[in-house]
């Protein structure tokens, strides 16, 4: 059983950052390909990216390519989302989600390709 938690959400402005935290509270990170997904206010989700169990390969959808970034710390059981500039179409509520298959070699862009799925943290961007 993995527990995810996410932190770093809050309310800014259009062009400013945020970092954006993922904890597994319960279980391990280490050895699994993390996501971070968004679901805006419409419920409907989307993949904003994902990086592989070693940090060998990061992956973006379109919309956030160039200015989000993901990386990961192992041994803090941490994956983080570093997003910079910030749009008003970027508000939703992002979580992360961890893979389903032990050191996956590639990203998946699909919430079935996940296992377990944190609550999430609301990032609201004004114009």
């Amino acid at each position: 059983q993995v527990e995810l938690v996410e932190s770093g959400g809050g309310l800014v402005q259009a062009g400013d950052s945020l970092r954006l935290s993922c904890v597994a509270s319960v279980g391990s990170i280490s050895d699994f390909a993390m996501g971070w997904f968004r679901r805006f206010s419409g419920k409907e989700s989307e993949f904003v990216g994902g990086i592989t169990w070693n940090s060998g390969a990061t992956s973006y959808a379109d919309s956030v390519k160039g200015r989000f970034a993901i990386s990961r710390d192992n041994a803090k059981n941490t994956v983080y989302l570093q997003m910079s500039s910030l749009k008003p179409e970027d508000t939703a509520v992002y979580y992360c989600a961890q893979d389903r298959s032990l050191r996956r070699p590639v990203i998946s862009s699909g919430s079935p390709a996940y296992k377990y799925f944190g609550q999430g943290t609301q990032v609201t961007v004004s114009s």
